[in-house]
């Protein structure tokens, strides 16, 4: 595939040395002169220094017969203007953008192509907020990852003594849920896969994966361990984008209170929050 990537940052950079050792033809747009001459050195790639949203340079690049658009500079706006126009002069197939601003993720009317032109959006920041958040909701969770739009959650705990299946076969499941459709998909046991069968017996200190609709998860963990009590207040180090979206989620469920030592950004975050608490100073102070 003949690949242009926008941005050549940290994420930029890793999109185009993948990519390139999977054989794609990999350009690179980026207005650092020094950054694309490092990346260059590195791997076999395309290089044009320029605006990633200015036609000419999309051109310059390749756009005319560019499979592929990969805008991840550190502007959203250039990311979706240069999704748009390479829509618009070169009606390039796939155009995938990345925004790190939650006032772009509110809408899906914003993209498609009677909008920004986007087929899809990934934001690094949304994922890291996500995934901090489930772990809050789920206390005592190693991983959980969501499925079917979040209805089916995929989750990992430590079995401690106390839960009704340790020590027990994994087929009493069933027995003691009879309602709850669960399934264990996995066992680590001293950092070593387990093939989970019916037989297979839970020992204190296993992690143990398991699949089961989202409102049976707390029912299912309180079979391996006891149940910690829910989290009430939480404290975030930190106000950047991913501290924002956190506080943004967590503060309708939560006491939040944020740390932030930028005097400016506190007043952002302030103004932006609706419920948590701003304070201003350094988060390693006692």
């Amino acid at each position: 595939m003949k690949i242009i990537i926008l941005g050549a940052n940290q994420v930029g950079s890793t999109l185009a040395e993948t990519l390139a050792n999977e054989q794609n033809d990999i350009t690179v747009v980026d207005t650092d002169v020094k950054r694309l001459r490092e990346l260059k050195d590195r791997i076999d790639i395309g290089t044009i220094t320029g605006m990633a949203s200015h036609p000419d340079v999309l051109e310059q690049a390749g756009g005319e017969d560019a499979d592929m658009i990969i805008a991840v500079t550190e502007s959203d706006e250039i990311n979706m203007v240069a999704c748009r126009v390479a829509y618009s002069m070169f009606h390039t197939p796939k155009k995938i953008c990345r925004l790190r601003s939650s006032a772009y993720l509110v809408s899906e009317k914003l993209f498609g192509q009677h909008g920004l032109a986007v087929d899809d959006v990934i934001s690094p920041e949304h994922i890291v907020s996500s995934y901090m958040s489930r772990l809050i909701d789920l206390p005592g969770s190693l991983q959980v990852l969501d499925f079917a739009d979040g209805k089916v959650q995929l989750v990992a705990v430590k079995a401690h003594y106390g839960g009704p299946l340790v020590g027990q076969e994994i087929r009493l499941l069933r027995q003691h849920m009879p309602s709850v459709d669960t399934r264990v998909a996995a066992i680590f046991r001293q950092n070593r896969p387990i093939i989970p069968e019916g037989s297979s017996v839970i020992e204190a200190g296993d992690e143990v994966f398991f699949i089961a609709a989202r409102n049976d998860i707390r029912a299912v963990i309180s079979e391996l361990r006891r149940m910690d009590k829910p989290y009430r207040r939480v404290m975030i180090a930190g106000g950047g984008n991913i501290g924002l979206r956190l506080a943004e989620d967590l503060e309708k469920r939560y006491q939040v209170k944020l740390i932030e030592r930028d005097r400016e950004r506190c007043v952002f975050l302030s103004e932006t929050l609706e419920k948590a608490i701003v304070l201003n100073g350094e988060c390693s102070q006692g």
